[in-house]
This record gives C-alpha cells, sequence and structure tokens, in this order.
C-alpha cells in the first residue's frame, strides 16, 4: 500500500466558499469545475467555481440554491446542475437558471440535492436528509432515452460517491454510498427497468471513525478513490483507493491540516494526471479550525494513472417541456 501526501491547490478567499466545496469535475478547455454546496451553516445558497488551473484564478458564480452537483455540458459555459429540488441549466456567462426537473422528492420533507453521476447520456443522483437522521432520502434516475424521471431508492439520508461500471455480459454496476451508513455497496442498475437489485457491499468502514463521502472510479475500472470525511480531528485527511473485486486499500493520499475531505477527482496538471481533493469546514468549532488552518482548501497528489477516466459532459436534449 502506497501513501501519498498532497499539496494545497487553491485555498478560496472567503470563509463562505470554503465552507464545503465539493464535485471537482475537468473540463474540456483545461479548467476545472467545482462547487460550494453550501456558504455557511445556516445558508440556503452556494455556488459554481470555475479553477484555471495555469494561473490559478477562481471565477465564482453564486446560485439561488444549494447545489449538489454540477457537470459541464456541450454548450459552453452551461452546466447541468441539481440543487434543492430541481435540476436544470445554469448558464454561467448570462447567468440564468432553466430547470427541466421540479418537484422532486416532494412526497417527504427536509431534504435536498446531494451527489450525481453522468453515464451514457443519463444522469443518477441523490438527496441528502438535511438533519442526518432519518431513512427517506430518494435516489433517481434521469433517463435520457425518454426523460423520464425514475426513483430507484427512498430509504437513504444522504446519498454520496457514485460510480457505474458496465460488465462484460452488458449489464450494470452502479457503486454507490449513503454515507452515514460507512459502507460503500454494488448494486445491479438496470436503466430501462429503472430499478436497482442485488445489493452488496464492497468496502465497510462501520468500525471507524469517517465517513464515506465523494467517490470515483480509477481509469481502468478495478478500483474505487473515496474521500473520507473525518468529524474529528486527526492532523490530517484522507482519500482512499479500493480495489472493486477485493476490497483491499491500495493507496491512501493525505491532506495535511484538513480532516473533512469530500470528493476526489482526476485531472491533467502540469503534464501529468493528478488527483484533486475537497475539503470543508462544515461542522467545525472555531477552536478546531485554529489547530486546522488548511480546512476548505482544494489538494492535489501525484498519482501513477495515465488518463483522467470517465469524465463525460452532458449532451443537452431537446426539451418540449419541463418533468416534473
Amino acid at each position: 500500500m502506497q501513501i501519498i501526501d498532497t499539496e494545497i491547490l487553491f485555498r478560496p478567499d472567503s470563509d463562505a466558499v470554503r465552507f464545503l466545496p465539493e464535485g471537482p469535475y475537468a473540463l474540456p478547455d483545461g479548467r476545472m469545475s467545482w462547487v460550494g454546496i453550501q456558504h455557511g451553516a445556516d445558508a440556503t445558497t452556494g455556488s459554481i467555481n470555475l479553477l484555471n488551473l495555469q494561473n490559478g484564478v477562481n471565477e465564482f458564480f453564486p446560485l439561488p440554491g444549494r447545489p449538489g452537483f454540477a457537470f459541464p455540458t456541450d454548450q459552453p459555459g452551461v452546466f447541468v446542475t441539481g440543487f434543492e429540488r430541481s435540476v436544470g441549466l445554469y448558464d454561467t456567462r448570462l447567468a440564468t437558471w432553466d430547470p427541466f426537473i421540479t418537484g422532486l422528492d416532494s412526497h417527504v420533507s427536509n431534504t435536498i440535492i446531494n451527489d450525481a453521476v453522468l453515464f451514457d447520456g443519463n444522469l443518477i443522483f441523490g438527496f441528502k436528509e438535511l438533519e442526518f437522521k432519518t431513512k427517506k432520502a430518494g435516489l433517481y434516475l434521469w433517463r435520457r432515452r425518454d426523460h423520464a424521471v425514475v426513483q430507484l431508492r427512498s430509504d437513504q439520508i444522504c446519498s454520496n460517491g457514485k460510480a457505474i461500471v458496465r460488465n462484460t455480459d452488458g449489464s450494470l454496476t452502479l457503486f454507490d454510498i449513503d454515507s452515514p451508513s460507512k459502507q460503500i455497496i454494488r448494486c445491479r442498475l438496470d436503466i430501462e427497468a429503472g430499478t436497482v437489485s442485488n445489493l452488496s457491499v464492497v468496502v465497510d468502514l462501520t468500525s471507524e471513525e469517517v465517513f464515506p463521502d465523494g467517490m470515483i472510479l480509477t481509469p481502468d475500472h478495478q478500483s474505487l478513490i473515496v474521500a473520507l470525511y473525518d468529524p474529528g480531528n486527526p492532523k490530517a485527511g484522507a482519500a482512499r483507493q479500493y480495489n472493486i473485486s477485493t476490497g483491499t486499500l491500495e493507496t491512501i493520499w493525505m491532506c495535511p491540516g484538513s480532516p473533512r475531505v469530500t470528493c476526489p477527482q482526476l485531472i491533467m496538471h502540469r503534464g501529468r494526471v493528478r488527483l484533486v481533493l475537497t475539503t470543508a469546514v462544515e461542522h467545525m468549532p472555531l477552536e478546531q479550525q485554529a489547530s486546522h488552518p488548511n480546512a476548505g482548501c482544494l489538494f492535489i497528489g501525484d498519482t501513477a494513472f495515465s488518463s483522467i477516466g470517465d469524465q463525460p459532459v452532458f449532451e443537452v436534449p431537446a426539451m418540449g417541456s419541463k418533468v416534473g
């Protein structure tokens, strides 16, 4: 097993933006996007951010809600974004919001959209229950073929990292995290039927203090890289790489002075593939912040990968009406 120290890639210049960074994603033009999910403990707004990896300049785009995810689309400057209980298109050039899915999770209260994954034009996204207590948050599929919204699960608390693998027989496996469970699970995903089945545990962290958060596949689809949100007071936070077949721990990346690691992503940086890790200040009292001066920073570390793996753009469909 290899242990890799990371360094700070970007330090946000405000407490609001450092509060809860997540969702880094490589853009076709060489920049990187990420979201500020929430700009403070009591805030109800967040942001899309675009980081220039060459000069370190970050562009900030405030949103009228709390975004769980934002992916680039085939339209320049436009992101498919999920925030609060809607999914739509946010145009950073015009500062306009055009939802095409509304009324999500409307049968329950106190949930908002969280993490998501793109696969073959389809969008799978989950919700989080804001008190982190009740198993009522939904997991949804937006199916590109017919623009249908299908609820896959209704029993999660905080839906986080997701990854999808197409197996040799053509079937699909969804790897999914409900953070309070402290487990990474696999299940069979049937996009046409709109179902998940055959759930099993890949990685079990219930004996540890950490919570699995964001997650990506390695480029060879053989392993998962998961960010670990540590509510305690360690000197460094961490992300880990686990083998999908065996659950074996393969690599650890350490983030000094920042224990709450939220999301991983691979990017091309200075001519090589490196791992970006977002971290947060969320739930960190002032005295703890003093001992963790790097909380809320974005970190970067070395890898042995030769590509950045699966990071597709969302192809904006022609839709005659909203779905809700």
